[in-house]
């Protein structure tokens, strides 16, 4: 993780299994990093003329607050029992999540949230608050997803799972990824995937795809020599091959603890808030997904 992130682990909570299975991951995370852990609840207050009667709104906004510290205090129990021993601090802030989080973000080493908030349908893959995040937090953000956040206290050994593909942001990534399999002393599958659109169909018989595929796995090579020999006890499983990116990385989300990539990929318009790999393995990756960005993009 880059140097400059610093401050707690920040998580977002509400009264969702999603948070829920975000705040276990962030106190496991917390405990490896030796750091405080910050839970967040964003509350939003109706005004009292919105429900006509001064004297009900007042009630219902007392009952709202009292119902969101009670969720917090239980979020609170939750991090304590997971990773005993860790600092745990929380706050209860008036505002929209994605605004109240997004502020965070900028005092934060780590912002990390559930893939889908309290009142979302069956069919939404994505919270709104983890995609606005992902987009726009001004530090490295994890979506907890995926079906595999079993809370048994068993050592996990899956890999940690890292897309590279040479741009800015993919730097960011390999960095990330590099010191969570470092922490958790797990493998790490560095994924690099190569498929030209381009390529006039008439041509494709006369292409070399193996000499293609040993370029490509030069290149790879060249991307993590400097990490490999920054950590030396971190075994690094290198995967090349002809494919989409975010097809690939969904497959391999599958057997892996970890998931990271970029915020934008090589190519990526600058305009584009989120790349289309990383906005794939937010709503499809069968783990956690941490979405890494450089400092120039924060």
């Amino acid at each position: 993780m880059n140097a400059s992130h610093t401050g707690p682990i920040v998580v977002g909570v509400d009264d969702s299994e999603s948070a829920r299975d975000a705040v276990y991951w962030s106190a496991l995370e917390a405990a490896r990093r030796h750091i405080p852990l910050r839970l967040v609840s964003a509350l939003m207050l109706p005004s009292p003329h919105h429900l006509g009667d001064p004297g009900m709104g007042t009630s219902y906004r007392t009952l709202m607050t009292e119902t969101a510290r009670t969720v917090l205090s239980t979020a609170v129990e939750l991090a304590g029992r997971s990773a005993p021993g860790i600092a745990v601090e929380s706050e209860l802030i008036t505002g929209f999540p994605e605004n109240v989080l997004l502020d965070e973000s900028r005092r934060s080493l780590l912002v990390v949230v559930g893939s889908r908030g309290l009142g979302g349908f069956t069919g939404l893959l994505l919270g709104s608050v983890a995609i606005t995040l992902a987009s726009r937090g001004a530090c490295p953000v994890v979506v907890v997803r995926g079906t595999s956040i079993a809370r048994t206290g068993v050592p996990d050994h899956r890999p940690v799972v890292v897309g590279v593909d040479g741009s800015p942001t993919s730097e960011a990534a390999v960095a990330f990824a590099y010191d969570e399999a470092d922490r958790r002393g797990v493998p790490l599958v560095a994924v690099h995937t190569w498929l030209d659109d381009m390529l006039e169909p008439t041509l494709a018989p006369l292409i070399d795809w193996n000499a293609i595929e040993q370029d490509e796995r030069v290149l790879l090579d060249q991307r993590l020599a400097g990490w490999s020999e920054k950590y030396p006890d971190v075994e690094v499983r290198r995967l090349v091959t002809r494919d989409r990116p975010a097809h690939t990385l969904v497959e391999e989300s599958v057997g892996a603890q970890l998931v990271v990539v970029g915020s934008r990929g090589r190519g990526a318009v600058r305009g584009l808030l989120l790349g289309s790999v990383a906005h794939a393995l937010l709503h499809h990756a069968h783990c956690p997904v941490a979405v890494a960005r450089p400092d120039t993009e924060s």
